[in-house]
C-alpha cells in the first residue's frame, strides 16, 4: 500500500514537471513568434517609410540638386530591410534618419516648398509612421525584455537551455542623431 501511494506520489510530481516544461516551453515560443511578428510590423512600416523618403525627394528634387547617392541610399536601404535583424535595422534606421534630417533642413532653407501640398502630405504621412515604428519598437523590445529575463532567471533558464534559446536583441534606434544638426551636402 505504502509503494503505490509513492507511487501515486511520483507520478504526480513527473506529471506536474511535464506540465510545467511544456508551459514555459510554449511561453518561450510565443514570445519568440510575438517578436518575430512585431519585427516584421518594423520593417514593414520602415519600407514605408524609406517609399515616402523616396517620394519626398522627388519633391525637392526640383528646388535643390540632391545627391544621386542619397537616394541610391534609399533605395539600398529599402532592399535591404526585408533581410535585416535587429542590429542591421537599428544601423538603417539611423542611416535613414539622417537623410530625413537633410531633406528636413533643405526644406528649412525653402519655405515655399514646406507649403506644397505633396509635400505637407508626406511629410504628414511620414510622422504617422514615425509612431508607427516607435510604438512596434516599444512592443518588440518589451517581448525581448520577458523572453530573456525568462532565459535568465531560475528555472524557466533550464527549459530555455534545453531547447537551445538564444538571447533576442533589442531594437535601439539611435536617438543621438536626433540630438545633432543634420549635415547638409550638395
Amino acid at each position: 500500500m505504502l509503494d503505490l501511494i509513492i507511487g501515486g506520489i511520483l507520478l504526480l510530481l513527473v506529471i506536474g514537471i511535464i506540465l510545467w516544461f511544456v508551459s514555459v516551453y510554449n511561453r518561450y515560443y510565443r514570445l519568440k513568434n510575438g517578436s518575430e511578428a512585431t519585427l516584421g510590423q518594423i520593417k514593414v512600416a520602415m519600407k514605408k517609410r524609406l517609399d515616402m523618403i523616396d517620394q519626398l525627394l522627388g519633391s525637392v528634387k526640383s528646388y535643390a540638386e540632391f545627391e544621386k547617392s542619397t537616394l541610391e541610399s534609399v533605395t539600398k536601404m529599402r532592399a535591404s530591410v526585408g533581410s535585416a535583424g535587429p542590429g542591421d535595422l537599428n544601423a538603417i534606421e539611423a542611416e535613414s534618419r539622417s537623410v530625413l534630417g537633410r531633406l528636413f533642413a533643405v526644406m528649412e532653407n525653402y519655405p515655399d516648398l514646406k507649403t506644397a501640398g505633396t509635400v505637407k502630405d508626406l511629410m504628414g504621412s511620414i510622422k504617422i509612421l514615425e509612431d508607427e515604428i516607435a510604438r512596434h519598437r516599444y512592443t518588440f523590445n518589451n517581448i525581448s525584455q520577458q523572453f530573456n529575463t525568462m532565459l535568465q532567471t531560475i528555472p524557466s533558464n533550464i527549459v530555455g537551455n534545453m531547447i537551445g534559446m538564444q538571447k533576442l536583441e533589442y531594437l535601439e534606434f539611435e536617438d543621438e542623431n536626433l540630438a545633432k544638426a543634420p549635415k547638409i551636402e550638395f
